[in-house]
């Protein structure tokens, strides 16, 4: 009922009594299911502005008693330069809620996936931020909310939903969410060409990622930030054709065979080899992956 409260006064922009607050912080909360909070936690971040539910949770001891890695970001600083709204719990909620107007046209299964990759995205913070300089530095925070971040997935017992591996797009998404505001930085260097869209794309979901990046970026009200970086590397990702995965291998194992390869350890090789190639722009037909074969195999035997 605690739970459902959160929901609700998200979903219908209730403010809840002080009497009726009371009562909930009276009701102990560590007897419920993962699948019974997951319940709850979903119609909260499918309400109109989920951050009214997270909030009053926050009031009532509800994500300190369920999650802690979620706690943990209340007070936790940031460079008021690029955050001048405050810590990451505001940061968070202001993201949450740009998340939830970037859904339209999605299945679930991905809506569920950014909203999930929005509250996770800055896990990371707490345990790597820091005085650097004279500056509030997070370094390697994205990386570093992994942890923190399957933790909170286990709490709430949140894998795949209806075949789609949303576990592994929320991480993804919170390891690489500065990832399109960096490579806008460095189009025009080396080391961003299309191959990095076609690897990155076999770690996550470019668009959904892209989505979170630009809730990211515009969750930072009071603060007017240009995010055209979000809808350059969403386009870059579409032109490509790597927006929802990596292009698919040319080159197959029937392929090996006939070029007389029996299967093993050395056609995995082979393949992964060519696949390399494919990824950087190399190899871009059958006619080429086989070229690109037969020159490794006889570098094999010379």
């Amino acid at each position: 009922r605690v739970l459902r409260a959160l929901q609700f006064a998200a979903r219908f922009a209730l403010t809840m009594d002080e009497p009726s607050k009371a009562l909930c912080r009276t009701i102990a909360l560590d007897d419920l299911p993962a699948e019974r909070i997951w319940g709850e936690f979903e119609k909260l971040l499918f309400a109109a502005q989920p951050s009214i539910g997270l909030a009053l949770g926050l009031e009532l001891g509800v994500i300190e008693a369920l999650f802690p890695e979620l706690f943990a970001l209340v007070g936790c600083p940031q460079e008021p330069e690029w955050h001048p709204e405050g810590d990451v719990w505001v940061h968070t909620l202001q993201v949450v809620d740009q998340a939830r107007r970037r859904l339209t046209g999605l299945p679930r299964p991905k809506q569920i996936a950014i909203m999930m990759g929005a509250v996770a995205h800055d896990l990371g913070k707490p345990a790597t931020t820091a005085f650097i300089d004279g500056r509030i530095r997070s370094i390697d925070h994205e990386e570093q909310g992994v942890t923190p971040a399957s933790r909170f997935l286990d709490r709430l017992n949140l894998n795949s939903i209806d075949g789609y591996d949303v576990r592994a797009q929320v991480l993804g998404i919170t390891a690489q969410h500065l990832k399109p505001g960096m490579w806008f930085k460095a189009k025009d260097k080396e080391g961003v060409g299309d191959g990095a869209f076609r690897r990155l794309a076999q770690k996550v979901d470019l668009e959904l990622l892209a989505l979170v990046a630009s809730a990211d970026c515009h969750g930072r009200v009071p603060g007017v930030f240009d995010c055209t970086a979000m809808d350059w590397f969403r386009e870059r990702a579409h032109a490509l054709g790597v927006q929802h995965h990596p292009p698919s291998p040319i080159l197959l194992g029937r392929h090996l065979i006939a070029l007389g390869v029996k299967p093993g350890p050395t056609m995995g090789e082979l393949l992964k080899a060519v696949y390399e190639q494919q990824l950087d722009g190399t190899v871009a037909d059958l006619d080429g992956a086989l070229a690109a074969a037969r020159h490794l195999i006889a570098s094999a035997q010379a």
